[in-house]
């Protein structure tokens, strides 16, 4: 519900500090500001960026304090913290020793939903999330739902749940970060995708980072959405604590067994929402309604699928969803054909579980890789991928590391290693990839690593990856 049901009560006078300015940050201070709370915001940085927001807070009457993000201020009742904060930081080290609560942006917007409020569809996995709420967003509006796609998606669960649109439900993409600081998070539904290393250095530990992940099943009412090829999310399904007669649903990319969403001879088909699971199917959608047909994104649209099914939407509107939704730049999308070569831009794989993915998807291959590793290795991904690969273009600082994969696992593959970690060095590697591949091949940027030794973001480095493709094609019109 909007803004006119949440109570003030409990919030005048509270003492509150928000940890961090941002995308999170600011909207929480101005919430908590408006319901009457004593607000004071800290942060790290002390820049100009981080002095103009400032500014503008404290020309509202909430206190900023700049270059101190260490310190409790005296009277906190409550931390709520932007997502990025890792938790051993010492402010929130002073938090426990206080017994001062710490949430997340998450958690408030939870805490402050109206009565009657929608309820939440949660997403969760290493790689794949956005594409997933996306999917499950266009099929719940195919249903006639009002609905959003929230979260980690860019879109701020606080405006959804305050602002003036009351929705049926919501698609919530919901990150390790966020899930770690939202302890009493409830979803209708939820799915963790798949689950692989990643952002080890915030969390301390694989363990503790799929434990964060787990919490997305906790309370659950209807279903939990784990991935059949992926015993780990199955194990955190069992070890949820959820409502009873929540039911622990599978997808996968075989034909599926009862409880379970999959595909058959081309189609989706349902044996989890069904009357009679044991003896029946219902088909829901075909495989080529799917765009692109990848086998990881037939997985985020089973998974889609199941949560919406979880919800009561009808099959014709999973098949109307998925054929209505076009997947967002940088992921798998196809940029060219340039002399029966296929140019596609994965520019958003940047660990390795989303490369392989990728790569799985095509063959043979010129793949163009490298980056950031953020503490990767990467034998198992060439591994797996060496018998597609006609040929790899290297890029970025850390290229030697895969290098060395290639070396160990591809001996074979020809490599070019481009010494050059500008921006201009993605025309570079367009024209080289293009000379080692052959009519029929394709040409993948999945780069297994982040972009910000070269590039602001993967969306940046995907750009000029199509930029140099579009060059390529006008050379040789």
């Amino acid at each position: 519900m909007g803004s006119r049901e949440v109570s003030n009560q409990d919030w005048q006078g509270k003492h509150v500090t928000v940890a961090g300015l941002g995308v999170s940050g600011i909207p929480a201070a101005k919430v908590l500001h408006g319901l009457g709370a004593v607000v004071t915001v800290v942060n790290d940085g002390d820049d100009e960026r981080s002095r103009t927001q400032a500014a503008e807070l404290e020309a509202q009457g909430i206190a900023v304090r700049l270059g101190d993000g260490a310190t409790l201020p005296e009277s906190t009742e409550l931390i709520v913290t932007a997502p990025g904060w890792q938790p051993d930081k010492p402010l929130f080290t002073a938090a426990a020793e206080a017994g001062v609560p710490v949430w997340g942006d998450v958690e408030l917007a939870w805490r402050l939903r109206g009565p009657g409020a929608a309820p939440w569809l949660a997403v969760t996995g290493t790689n794949g999330k956005t594409t997933t709420v996306r999917m499950l967003a266009s099929i719940l509006e195919a249903a006639g739902l009002v609905t959003a796609a929230v979260g980690n998606i860019g879109v701020s669960l606080l405006d959804a749940v305050l602002g003036d649109e009351e929705y049926d439900v919501l698609a919530v993409e919901l990150s390790s970060y966020q899930l770690h600081w939202a302890p009493s998070l409830r979803a209708h539904s939820a799915a963790v995708l798949n689950l692989a290393p990643d952002h080890l250095d915030w969390h301390g530990s694989m363990a503790a980072y799929v434990a964060d992940k787990g919490r997305v099943y906790e309370g659950n009412l209807v279903a939990c959405v784990y991935n059949a090829a992926d015993p780990a999310t199955e194990d955190l399904v069992r070890e949820a604590d959820v409502e009873e007669g929540c039911r622990a649903i599978g997808f996968t990319l075989n034909t599926p067994g009862p409880s379970q969403l999959g595909v058959v001879d081309g189609i989706l088909v349902d044996r989890a929402f069904v009357a009679n699971r044991q003896k029946q199917a219902q088909e829901l959608a075909e495989v080529k309604d799917i765009d692109p047909p990848a086998p990881h994104n037939i997985a985020n649209a089973l998974a889609a699928a199941a949560l919406a099914r979880a919800f009561g939407v009808e099959p014709a509107a999973v098949r109307d969803g998925l054929r209505a939704f076009r997947p967002d730049p940088h992921r798998i999308e196809h940029v060219a054909n340039v002399d029966g070569v296929a140019y596609v831009d994965d520019s958003k794989a940047t660990n390795t579980h989303a490369a392989e993915a990728s790569l799985a998807a095509y063959d043979p291959i010129v793949w163009i890789a490298g980056g950031l590793a953020k503490g990767a290795t990467f034998d198992e991904l060439v591994t797996g991928a060496a018998g597609r690969l006609r040929g790899v273009v290297l890029i970025g600082r850390d290229r030697e590391l895969i290098r060395e994969a290639l070396t160990r696992h591809a001996p074979e593959v020809p490599v070019v290693d481009l010494d050059r970690t500008d921006t201009g060095a993605m025309s570079e590697a367009v024209r080289e990839a293009a000379r080692l591949a052959r009519p029929g091949d394709t040409v993948l940027m999945a780069p297994a690593c982040a972009s910000m030794d070269m590039f602001v973001n993967y969306n940046k480095r995907g750009e000029a990856f199509a930029d140099a493709v579009r060059a390529l094609a006008a050379e040789s019109a």
